[in-house]
């Protein structure tokens, strides 16, 4: 699959009000030739679910600084999986401790990106993601 057939959300779950980077990745992915929807800031797990689902989209990917990654994400998978959307890849970007990375991808994270990664790395990962689903 090319970048041009991926559909991506970005989203802001919870109370954390800087989506600067998370805008930056939105555009970044768009100059991929991905398709990118940005959901906006202070999201519920519901209406990430819901926007995944109404988007069809093949990745979502959450911007998180607020240090709630731990609560937020098993969330949005629960409520992703409630929706039939088991096979849509969640990506996580921001403040992540170390610590709590494995943790997240025991959660069924495909990815987790902390703060310095280069935008060309999160294109080539959600490249090798989709490549490694379509495979």
């Amino acid at each position: 699959m090319t970048a041009s057939g991926i559909r991506v959300l970005i989203a802001k779950p919870g109370l954390d009000g800087h989506d600067r980077g998370a805008k930056v990745i939105a555009r970044a992915l768009r100059d991929a030739g991905m398709e990118v929807i940005y959901t906006g800031l202070r999201q519920t797990p519901e209406m990430i679910s819901e926007a995944a689902l109404q988007e069809d989209v093949d990745i979502v990917g959450l911007s998180i600084l607020s240090g709630a990654h731990m609560a937020l994400v098993p969330r949005i998978r629960q409520e992703m999986d409630a929706n039939g959307l088991n096979e849509v890849s969640i990506i996580v970007g921001g403040i992540i401790p170390d610590d709590d990375i494995q943790s997240l991808q025991e959660m069924g994270v495909a990815a987790v990106f902390g703060p310095g990664t280069s935008t060309e790395e999160i294109v080539t990962r959600i490249n090798e993601l989709m490549g490694a689903r379509q495979a």
